[in-house]
C-alpha cells in the first residue's frame, strides 16, 4: 500500500511576487518549509488552504483540492490553520476559544479529543482565563488547539513563533514536539528559523525566491554540498538516534545511529529505547588519519570523506559514517591548510572528533 502523501504545485503571480513551486510531502511528521523572509512560503500555505487561487494542483492523501478541472473552496478543505499572531476571541474564555474550533458538538468518533488537546499543551491551567490575561506563548498554544480541535487533515503552521521572545519560543518548542509524537496528522511548517527546523521537522522543503530549491528528509538536505544549507557558517546536520544505554554513574546516554554511536549528557529521565534528536554542528568536527590518543573528547568515529569542497581558506567535508562511509552523514567544517597537510582527499577512510554534540530535548 501506498504511504499517503502532500503533492503541491503552484505556478503564477500574486501581486508582484511570482511563485513557481513544485514539491511532494509525506502524509506524516513535519515538513518544514525554510527559506528567507519573502521567497514565498505563505503564499505556498495559503493556496493549500485555498485563500489564494493560483494555477496548479493539490493533492493530499489521494484527495484532489485542486487541479485544472477542481477548486475546492476554503470552507471545504479540512486544513487547521496557525497563523503568526494568535488571533483568540477577546471575549471569550480559553475553553469557549478552544471550542470554537469544534465547530458544533465534538463528533463520538472525533480523532483529535478536546481532553488529549489540553494534555498535549499544557492547557489545563489556562482554560477559564481571558485571551488579555495570557501570556504570548500561551495565546499561542491555544490558537493551536483551537485549530487542532477543527478535526483538520493537514495542519499548516504559518511562522507560528516569529511573534515570540527567544524564552518564549523556548518554552513553546516542547509542547509542539510533544504534538509531533502523539498525532499522525501532517504538518506543514513555515519559518526561516533553522533552529525551529533543526528541532521540529522530519522533512524539509527549501525555498528561495520564488522556488524550491530542493525538497526531502531534513539530514539528507543537511548533508546536501550543492545546496546553501552545508556551507552556511551554522552548518550542522541533525540525526535521530535511538537510546541504547543510560550511564546513570557520569549522567551520559549512549545513542545509535547507521554506522556509529555517540555519547551526550543524559537529561532527566532518558529511557533505554528512547528516539532522540542530535545536532551535530560542522564547526564542532576534526579529523586525524590514524586513531587519535587518549583525550577528553568522548565521540571518536570511524568515517569516509564523501565530499570535500573548498570555500576561501576553509573545507567543508561530507562523512559518512562507518569505515565504509554507508551510514548516516555529518559535516566537517576545517581549515583548507589543514586538509592538504594531513593530505586528506574524497573517499580516504579517517576519524572524526566530534567536540560537542547537542541533545534535543525530549524523545521524539
Amino acid at each position: 500500500m501506498t504511504a499517503p502523501t502532500i503533492e503541491v504545485g503552484f505556478t503564477g503571480r500574486h501581486g508582484s511576487f511570482a511563485l513557481d513551486v513544485a514539491f511532494t510531502a509525506p502524509g506524516r511528521g513535519v515538513t518544514a518549509i525554510f527559506g528567507p523572509s519573502g521567497c514565498g512560503k505563505t503564499t505556498v500555505l495559503r493556496c493549500i488552504a485555498g485563500l489564494t487561487r493560483l494555477a496548479g494542483s493539490c493533492r493530499v492523501a489521494g484527495e484532489t483540492w485542486q487541479d485544472a478541472a477542481t477548486f475546492r473552496p476554503p470552507h471545504r478543505r479540512p486544513v487547521g490553520y496557525v497563523f503568526q499572531e494568535a488571533s483568540l476571541f477577546p471575549h471569550l474564555s480559553v475553553r469557549a476559544n478552544l471550542l470554537y474550533g469544534v465547530r458544533g458538538r465534538m463528533p463520538a468518533d472525533a480523532a483529535i479529543r478536546f481532553d488529549d488537546v489540553v494534555d498535549l499543551l499544557g492547557l489545563s491551567p489556562l482554560l477559564s482565563r481571558a485571551p488579555h490575561n495570557l501570556s504570548g506563548g500561551e495565546r499561542q498554544r491555544v490558537a493551536i488547539g483551537r485549530a487542532l480541535l477543527s478535526q483538520p487533515r493537514l495542519l499548516l503552521m504559518d511562522e507560528p513563533l516569529s511573534a515570540l521572545d527567544r524564552d518564549t519560543k523556548d518554552e513553546i518548542l516542547p509542547f509542539l514536539e510533544r504534538l509531533h509524537l502523539a498525532l499522525s496528522l501532517p504538518v506543514l511548517y513555515v519559518t526561516h528559523d533553522m533552529r525551529e527546523v533543526e528541532r521540529l521537522a522530519d522533512h524539509l522543503v527549501l525555498m528561495r525566491a520564488g522556488r524550491v530549491l530542493a525538497a526531502g528528509p531534513l539530514a539528507a538536505l543537511q548533508s546536501d554540498p550543492a545546496l546553501p544549507l552545508a556551507t552556511a557558517r551554522d552548518a550542522a546536520v541533525g540525526l535521530d538516534a535511538v537510546v541504547t544505554a543510560v550511564d546513570a554513574a557520569y549522567g551520559l546516554a549512549t545513542l545509535a545511529v547507521a554506522g556509529g554511536t555517540f555519547i551526550v549528557p543524559a537529561g532527566a529521565g532518558t529511557a533505554i529505547g528512547e528516539r532522540r534528536r542530535l545536532r551535530i554542528a560542522a564547526g564542532d568536527v576534526s579529523l586525524a588519519r590514524e586513531p587519535p590518543g587518549p583525550s577528553t573528547i568522548l565521540n571518536v568515529l570511524e568515517t569516509r570523506i564523501l565530499t570535500a569542497q573548498t570555500g576561501g581558506d576553509e573545507v567543508t567535508a561530507v562523512l559518512g559514517l562507518g569505515r565504509d562511509g554507508a551510514g548516516a552523514r555529518i559535516l566537517a567544517r576545517v581549515t583548507r591548510r589543514s586538509f592538504e597537510r594531513l593530505g586528506l582527499a574524497e573517499g580516504m577512510a579517517v576519524y572524526a572528533q566530534i567536540k560537542s554534540v547537542a541533545l534535543a530535548p525530549g524523545a521524539r
